[in-house]
């Protein structure tokens, strides 16, 4: 009432006049005009009504309708994506009504919206992974995609065998138009708590409207956003029959962008590519960077098992892996059946995609000349690959006596990915010296003198008996049957072979050969590579002895084209004739097959493998074999190659004993010198014994010393022995004669001209007789047999020096006596003989000295002759 009664006045006081109110002591005088101030409640009724107007504009703005999706926050994060914070009003949930509908009707009815792209849940599951140190490069996580519920449910039972493996952080993200909640996605497949996979809701709101290229944004953008957090090492996703295209497409690109390898397991991965499952992070890394080429060597007239072999090739599985490439070296006259085949062979196949095709087949076809060497031979195999890229192209070396077992591309794969690429396997002495894989088990050593026994793993069964089971092994011997050889190791060899046949075979000692002729000559030099380096090939040895990767042939055999010719021409021996009275008889087990032929296998490799927490699973655990087939300790078997390496050094990469090797990667040279520094001497070697070198066989024809590679050192020295000698020639009846004028002429030269000649050839002896002492003390340096040897052969040079020297003054004094020799060269001679016994007597009498040269002159006779001194 107090207000309407101020804004209303009564009657009363309406009648009054103001002369009636007479101003009191307190009241101001007014002038007559001033302005009015507004009153109070009207500034507080226009303040309302602003008020109440933006309260019913925010009302009616944040309705939600059909035609407009409601304004949207931010998510929170939780903490764990195995236990999910519970939800509140902060974390909203996706719209699940359709979105508006386009002015224009789209072709596609059902998915047409290509508004922005938001995704409410992925920020969570990435935050709670920040334990597995995603943010670093090199990490565990292995990512498995799918872009609908049947493409999920061929990748659950993969993902869940990795977690149990435990190698890997496994991940699994939904990127598909499916709405189905993640939990019903889970409880479908049967997933349970001992299931160790983090899962990921990519997929983008309005998910079931929105168009492909929407979800081919969505699906890039989701990666993008999972790269930071995760940083996978590889993207599994199903066969691109199965998924959505768009998915397909996005994967490809971003993981590309990325650098990131992906994995397209077949439509039956669940069944046949269950091993998938055991290899770690590193492993699957390298699945796309990984190229195998395939390298045959067909002798001649093998039509029938190169076919065979082609034929087991072309029909194996390779679960939608790239075809490797495909070498054939043929020989120098082609069978008719072969080439027919060649001409109609399409590798790889054409698939119904019709995409462009480009041949992965290479023919190599030699020009008909002689019959090739040993040397000649292994070059030309050798020639025939060189890897672009050592550390991820490697080779498999296949006989036309093999068939290939369907599944023989999964047990390569397996094998070359966890041996070589592993990133959780201990970097061992194993791994490193690991040169390869062999796709056979061979019953019968290098030299084919004995049977070849695979080593046994001694365990106890189920019911706690002792039984010896079949297991892997790591054996010290090449095979060129059916091997894979890993292209860093393959790059060596070349490096190898390069030098090793650039040696002139006239100065090394002869050695037995450790390889039968039934093989390629190209295993004997890659033995030495392998001794050298301690270098081994994994063998596998599965229960059943009948079934096998790679199978042997034997009825249709050829030997190798550089040992066919020996064989034919001892073939070729003419029967003598027969006593008609003898009995003929035989030997049964002469015609017994030196190998049991196997069947190749047809089950799946997941069955093969040993099982979870089986030793076998590591290389260190496997058994080591040397070359001879006997079991090692690790640390024998290392100290065994340095043994090798060093002595093949000496005797055949003509190295002195205080050569400092300095091994370098992807190279052999340190095994080799070319230095005449590394020699020693006045460009002399070291000189090979008969009986005296590791190396030799037996006695050769004739015995040289190796000199220096250089020849001007080498002619000095010959001059100066023929001119203390003089020139000599044999007569008609083999008898030698001296030059006598030669000797007259010599005799000619001034005094100082001799003294030079003295003082050069004093100079030459001092030199050859320091370094004699170097080796010496460097033998006295090492311990064991072999410095014991190199002394001896350092004593025995000593001596031969010597002998030499008797001899050429010997020469002189034929037919004329000391009158023939000139005065300087006579005093030379006897001053260097002087300072010969008085340097080896050491300050000593001169009778002991005199007695240690006769005695060496007299044991070194016979070598003089046959050494050609």
């Amino acid at each position: 009432m107090a207000l309407f009664g101020r804004m209303f006045a009564d009657e009363e006081e309406l009648g009054k006049k103001n002369d009636d109110r007479k101003p009191g002591k307190n009241n101001l005088q007014l002038p007559a005009w001033s302005a009015r101030k507004p009153a109070p409640w009207r500034r507080r009724r226009i303040l309302y009504g602003v008020v109440a107007f933006i309260a019913l504009y925010l009302f009616f703005k944040n309705i939600p309708t059909p035609d407009h999706p409601p304004t949207t926050f931010r998510p929170t994060y939780g903490s764990s994506p195995r236990n999910p914070l519970p939800k509140s009003k902060s974390i909203p949930e996706p719209p699940a009504q359709k979105p508006p509908r386009p002015d224009k009707p789209s072709d596609a009815e059902k998915h047409y919206y290509d508004g922005p792209i938001r995704f409410y849940k992925l920020a969570i599951s990435l935050h709670a992974i920040a334990r597995l140190w995603g943010q670093l490069d090199d990490n565990r996580n292995v990512l498995f995609a799918a872009s609908n519920l049947h493409s999920a449910s061929e990748l659950i039972p993969i993902a869940c065998e990795m977690g149990h493996w435990d190698r890997n952080d496994v991940h699994f993200a939904l990127m598909g138009r499916d709405d189905l909640d993640m939990d019903e996605i889970k409880l479908l497949n049967g997933v349970d708590e001992e299931c160790k996979i983090n899962w990921h809701d990519a997929r983008p709101d309005f998910s079931p409207w929105s168009s492909d290229f929407r979800m081919e944004v969505s699906v890039a953008a989701a990666l993008g956003h999972i790269q930071p957090f995760m940083h996978p090492q590889v993207v599994i996703t199903d066969d691109q029959s199965r998924e959505d295209a768009f998915f397909t497409k996005a994967i490809r690109t971003k993981a590309n962008e990325l650098g990131k390898s992906v994995v397209e397991l077949p439509p039956d991965a669940s069944e046949t590519m269950m091993w998938i499952a055991r290899l770690d992070s590193g492993s699957l890394a390298a699945w796309q960077t990984t190229y195998v080429d395939i390298l045959i060597h067909a002798p001649p007239h093998s039509s029938g098992s190169l076919l065979r072999l082609l034929r087991s090739i072309e029909t194996a599985d390779y679960f939608g892996y790239r075809r490797p490439h495909l070498t054939i070296e043929l020989p120098a006259e082609v069978d008719p059946p072969t080439m027919q085949y060649l001409e109609g062979l399409v590798w790889p196949p054409v698939d119904s995609s019709a995409a462009h095709h480009a041949s992965q087949v290479t023919l190599r076809h030699r020009v008909p000349r002689r019959a090739s060497t040993v040397e000649e031979a292994s070059i030309r195999l050798v020639e025939s690959f060189y890897p672009a890229r050592p550390a991820s192209s490697h080779v498999l070396v296949l006989s036309p006596q093999i068939e290939l077992s369907p599944i023989y591309f999964h047990f390569l794969m397996y094998h070359l990915l966890d041996c070589k690429y592993s990133s959780t396997a201990p970097g061992g002495m194993e791994v490193n010296s690991l040169m390869g894989l062999s796709l056979e088990l061979p019953n019968m050593h290098l030299n084919e003198s004995n049977m070849f026994s695979p080593p046994k793993v001694h365990r106890e069964s189920e019911e706690g008996r002792p039984s010896d089971e079949p297991t892997p092994f790591l054996w010290q011997s090449p095979t060129s049957n059916a091997a894979l050889y890993f292209g860093d190791k393959w790059v060596e060899f070349h490096s190898f072979l390069t030098s090793r046949v650039s040696l002139d075979p006239r100065k090394l000692p002869e050695r037995p050969n450790l390889v039968s002729d039934s093989y390629p000559a190209w295993l004997e030099y890659i033995l030495e590579l392998m001794r050298a380096r301690g270098y081994t090939l994994l063998y596998p040895n599965f229960p059943s002895s009948r079934e096998s990767i790679a199978t042997l042939h034997y009825e249709l055999f050829q030997p190798p084209e550089e040992f066919s010719r020996s064989k034919s021409v001892a073939g070729d021996t003419p029967i003598p004739p027969l006593d008609p009275k003898e009995t003929f008889q035989t030997d049964p087990s002469a015609h017994r097959p030196k190998r049991a032929e196997s069947t190749p296998l047809t089950t799946t490799l997941n069955s093969l493998l040993p099982l979870r927490g089986s030793p076998t699973q590591e290389l260190a655990n496997l058994p080591l074999l040397s070359y001879e087939g006997n079991e090692l300790s690790p640390h024998i078997f290392e100290s065994f190659a340095r043994s090798f390496a060093s002595d093949f050094r000496r005797q055949v990469g003509l190295c002195s004993v205080t050569h400092k090797a300095i091994v370098q990667p992807l190279k052999a040279d340190d095994l080799f010198c070319d230095s005449s520094d590394d020699r020693g001497g006045l460009g002399l070697g070291e000189l090979h014994m008969d009986g005296e070198q590791p190396f030799a066989s037996g006695p050769r024809e004739k015995k040289n010393v190796v000199m220096d590679d250089s020849e001007v050192r080498q002619s000095e020295f010959e001059a100066h022995l023929r001119r203390q000698a003089g020139s000599k020639e044999v007569g008609e009846e083999g008898k030698e004669k001296v030059d006598v004028k030669g000797l007259k002429e010599e005799g000619s030269i001034s005094g100082s001209a001799a003294k030079s000649e003295k003082d050069g050839l004093e100079d030459g002896r001092t030199k050859w007789k320091d370094s004699l002492k170097k080796a010496e003390k460097a033998a006295d340096r090492e311990d064991g047999d072999g410095a014991k040897s190199e002394k001896d052969n350092a004593k025995e040079e000593r001596a031969m020096y010597k002998a030499s020297w008797k001899k050429a003054e010997k020469e002189v004094e034929i037919e004329k006596g000391d009158d023939a020799r000139p005065k300087d060269t006579k005093d030379d001679l006897e001053g260097t003989k002087t300072g010969e016994k008085s340097s080896k007597s050491g300050g000593k009498d001169d009778e002991p000295a005199k007695k240690d040269v006769k005695t060496e002159d007299t044991e070194e006779k016979p070598r003089e002759r046959d050494r050609g001194w």
